[in-house]
């Protein structure tokens, strides 16, 4: 079983990336930022026009939704980074340059409706949030994966477990306009999140080895892409301890649905470089499942003691 040049395979797949495309503009809805923000809520902040400092109390939202917010805030800034990386992988020509611009173009509402949401409604501290966002972005974003196949399976995962994080951030806020603008977010999240999964499964009846090894590689070093962020570690920890996103809902809610939509298990045609790529993401999921069983069982036996002692 032959493995396909780069070149090779952004030929081969352009085609499908044409109709993934067609089909993405029919199905995707235009919205626009400023209908989601309660503009009427905002008042100065000190400085120019002698406003108020930010202070904790001006926010009912719980601290684990600011600080996953923040977070989530922060990936979105990176998209110059992100854009760099998708554009020099995928190219810019033909279809695919089409898709990486309309793409770029789609997640670059996601920061500016957030930021606009949180300074306006005075959510986060916005003087920690620009410093936080100076050093996030200095740093910058590069694709821990070479090659076209590896990148579509990172973003096949990445862009659901980004709409997983949206959607349950939203709902930890407990303030429905935020809800109400990440879900529509989400939305977009998972429209990309299919354009991708599609794209990968045609990849897989292009050259199902190469393929496999790619998804392998991919589960088994799998990272956010705000992992870069200024105590990320504690951050993750926080938001994993409150459900917003934990090991559990990446295995249940990201990896599991998109690994069956692709018949990863089942799949036939496999040589033997396939056989041992899938072989080895099988043992690693179930690794992973103790180690996401664990780390719930010390969650809910820490959230029972705190209850006690309530």
């Amino acid at each position: 079983m032959r493995e396909f040049s780069e070149t090779e395979l952004l030929l081969e797949l352009e085609p499908v990336v044409a109709g993934e495309l067609d089909r993405h503009h029919k199905v995707a809805k235009e919205w626009f930022p400023h209908e989601y923000v309660p503009w009427s809520e905002g008042r100065n902040y000190d400085g120019l026009y002698g406003g108020d400092a930010w202070v904790e109390t001006d926010t009912k939202i719980p601290e684990e939704a600011r600080i996953s917010l923040i977070v989530n805030l922060l990936t979105e800034d990176n998209l110059p980074s992100y854009h760099h990386e998708i554009a020099t992988t995928l190219g810019r020509d033909a279809a695919w340059g089409t898709w990486v611009h309309r793409w770029t173009a789609e997640e670059g509402r996601h920061g500016t409706a957030i930021r606009d949401y949180l300074t306006v409604t005075r959510a986060v501290d916005p003087v920690a949030l620009e410093r936080a966002r100076m050093v996030h972005m200095s740093e910058g974003f590069t694709n821990s994966y070479e090659g076209v196949l590896a990148s579509v399976a990172y973003v096949s995962f990445q862009e659901l477990a980004t709409r997983i994080s949206h959607r349950n951030t939203g709902k930890a806020s407990e303030d429905p306009n935020c809800e109400r603008l990440l879900a529509r977010i989400a939305a977009d999240e998972n429209l990309h999140m299919l354009f991708y999964r599609n794209l990968l499964n045609a990849a897989f009846q292009l050259t199902p080895d190469q393929t496999m090894r790619a998804v392998t590689d991919v589960v088994t070093t799998f990272q956010m892409p705000g992992t870069g962020i200024e105590g990320f570690t504690r951050k993750a920890m926080t938001i994993a301890n409150a459900g917003i996103y934990d090991l559990r809902l990446h295995i249940d809610d990201v990896l599991q649905p998109v690994l069956r939509q692709w018949d990863v298990a089942n799949m036939k045609g496999l040589g033997a470089e396939g056989e041992k790529a899938r072989e080895e993401l099988y043992d690693f999921l179930a690794r992973l499942e103790t180690t996401a069983s664990r780390f719930v069982e010390r969650r809910e036996a820490r959230r029972a003691r705190q209850a006690a002692d309530a």
